[in-house]
């Protein structure tokens, strides 16, 4: 039985030689290891963006200390946004095809997701950009109203950007 283990051993072949011999299924690994990427590129972000979303109460709590009652509905709307915004990173199915699926995602349109992948990366750091902003205006009192507007319309780019991306994923262009 040792004879046959260390034959076996010895005589093994590389995972090259496994992928060559079956067919298909090297697309079928490739695959995988996309939705892994795409899974933990999104734990990744959404780790980040609830970093910047739990920054937002305490912000709101300067306003309301500075007397900034009235900015309180213009907060809540862009943190709903942003919420919304982490909620669908966070809560999304693995993005890319299964060997089995009907929808293939091609070289280009990969080349196209892992694009929209950069962009969630960076959109974490716009939203920190954002409330360090939000945060400065609060502590200043002078420039919120615009601070608020930039952050809400930072929620709504993020949203429309990760549709997008969606859209790709579906094969939709």
């Amino acid at each position: 039985m040792d004879d046959l283990y260390s034959r076996i051993v010895r005589e093994r072949g590389s995972v090259e030689g496994l992928l060559a011999r079956i067919p298909g299924f090297r697309g079928y690994m490739e695959m995988n290891a996309r939705r892994q990427a795409d899974r933990l590129i999104r734990e990744y972000v959404t780790g980040q963006l609830k970093t910047q979303l739990n920054r937002l109460p305490s912000i709101e709590t300067m306003l309301l200390d500075g007397g900034g009652l009235a900015y309180m509905s213009k907060t809540r709307s862009a943190k709903s946004k942003f919420q919304t915004f982490v909620d669908r990173v966070a809560t999304d199915t693995p993005g890319y095809s299964g060997f089995f699926d009907a929808v293939k995602i091609g070289p280009d349109d990969l080349a196209v997701v892992y694009s929209f992948d950069q962009a969630l990366l960076d959109y974490a750091d716009k939203f920190k950009e954002k409330l360090d902003t939000l945060q400065d205006a609060a502590a200043n009192n002078e420039g919120i109203d615009e601070a608020i507007r930039e952050l809400d319309a930072l929620t709504i780019e993020a949203n429309e950007a990760y549709n997008l991306r969606e859209n790709v994923l579906k094969g939709i262009e």
